[in-house]
């Protein structure tokens, strides 16, 4: 069974693409997050270390993080790909969709490195990704979204049926691809097939910053899904 990693953001996209490598027959064995330089914030959805580091306790898996400015960003992410190969890791699992100049930036990083990528998601029709997603019991909510696209109300929102009709309907007006592909919008997961425990969010602060509107998790809890 080959040994990977997941690049992990705590959204959606990475968390299906996970467990779709896993049900695959890869071996998950890290998931890796690069954060900013003071150590308080993923890189990709501005979320706080901490929660993700909640979110690796609830699914089972150990979550690896690096500090690392928006410069030295692939530099260190390919330093942190060479340590994991000293821990028998030989593949790296990522969620992108379909935009072209991600996968040319995974394939590039990891063929530096000698790592195998996987892209479970890679070509799908981004609307099944969506329904399938549900469909398996993964929980998600809405927690960060662009402005100029988004009201400050689809902050929290839980993705399921009703936000993907109700996407759809803004679709017809705005430019947003339905997973949110191109940065439209971040999700954060909370519970699914492949949590052990849930976490429930207690408090939440709604705040705007540089043209996004982003959900501050501020209380939350791990519970048992018995």
């Amino acid at each position: 069974m080959s040994q990977v990693f997941t690049s992990w953001s705590g959204g959606k996209d990475s968390c299906f693409a996970c467990y779709r490598a896993g049900i695959s027959g890869l071996k998950v064995r890290y998931l890796l997050n690069m954060i900013t330089e003071d150590g308080k914030r993923s890189w990709t959805h501005g979320q706080s270390t901490e929660l993700l580091q909640v979110q690796s306790q609830a699914i089972g898996i150990p979550l690896v993080q690096r500090r690392t400015t928006m410069a030295n960003y692939e530099t260190e992410f390919k330093d942190m790909l060479l340590t994991l190969k000293q821990e028998g890791v030989r593949g790296g699992v990522f969620g992108d969709i379909d935009l072209d100049e991600h996968r040319q930036w995974v394939e590039r990083v990891c063929h530096d490195v000698d790592i195998t990528p996987y892209l479970p998601l890679w070509g799908q029709a981004q609307g099944k990704i969506l329904t399938d997603f549900i469909d398996l019991g993964f929980e998600a909510i809405v927690v960060v979204a662009k402005a100029d696209l988004f009201g400050e109300e689809w902050l929290g929102r839980k993705v399921d049926l009703s936000f993907i009709k109700q996407l759809d309907e803004l679709r017809e007006t705005k430019d947003i691809t339905p997973c949110g592909e191109s940065g439209e919008y971040h999700t954060f997961v909370t519970d699914g097939p492949l949590f052990n425990q849930r976490i429930e969010i207690l408090e939440t602060n709604k705040i705007l910053r540089e043209e996004h509107w982003f959900l501050e998790i501020l209380n939350y809890e791990l519970r048992s899904k018995q």
